[in-house]
C-alpha cells in the first residue's frame, strides 16, 4: 500500500519555504517573494470555515502570503494542499473520527465547487446543500450562487 493522504498531509518537505520570484515565473505572478506552502498549514486555515461560511483556493493563498508577508503564496501549492486536506479528511471520517477538516467549504476560484474532492462535485454539492448553500449549473461546471457572501474572514 502506498503512502496515506494523512502521511502526505503530515510531511511537510520543508515547507513553507519562502523564495524570491525568479524572472520566468514574474510574467505570471509579478515580483518579489512567493511562499511555498505545507499542505499541514493550508489544512489548518480550511479547519477555520465554520458552517454557513465557505472560503476560495485564492482567500486562503491571501491569507498564506499575508501570514508570510510575501507577494504572493503559490496558488498550485495552495491548491494541492487542499486537495490533500480533503483527501486526509475522507480518510479520517472512513476511520470514524467525527471531527474532519471540512472541505466541502473550500471552494475554487469564483465559487467552482472542485470534482477532485471526494464524492466529487456530486458530493460537494450535497454537503453545501445540507448547510444552506444554493448550488448552480454554468454549463457542466457546478458553482455556489452569492459564495461572496459567506466567504469566511482568515
Amino acid at each position: 500500500m502506498g503512502t496515506s493522504w494523512k502521511e502526505k498531509l503530515l510531511r511537510s518537505r520543508d515547507l513553507p519555504k519562502v523564495e524570491i520570484i525568479t524572472p520566468k515565473m514574474s510574467r505570471r505572478w509579478g515580483t518579489g517573494t512567493v511562499v511555498i506552502p505545507a499542505p499541514l498549514e493550508v489544512d489548518g486555515l480550511m479547519r477555520r470555515v465554520r458552517k454557513g461560511k465557505l472560503i476560495t483556493v485564492r482567500e486562503i493563498a491571501a491569507a498564506l502570503a499575508r501570514r508570510h508577508s510575501t507577494s504572493i503564496a503559490c496558488p498550485i501549492t495552495t491548491g494541492i494542499g487542499a486537495l490533500i486536506a480533503a483527501r486526509a479528511a475522507q480518510e479520517d471520517a472512513q476511520a470514524g473520527r467525527k471531527r474532519v477538516t471540512p472541505y466541502w467549504r473550500t471552494l475554487k476560484a469564483d465559487g467552482e465547487l472542485n470534482p477532485k474532492f471526494p464524492g466529487g462535485v456530486a458530493g460537494q454539492a450535497a454537503r453545501l446543500k445540507a448547510e444552506g448553500c444554493r448550488v448552480v449549473a454554468r454549463g457542466k461546471r457546478r458553482f455556489v450562487e452569492g459564495y461572496e457572501r459567506r466567504l469566511a474572514k482568515l
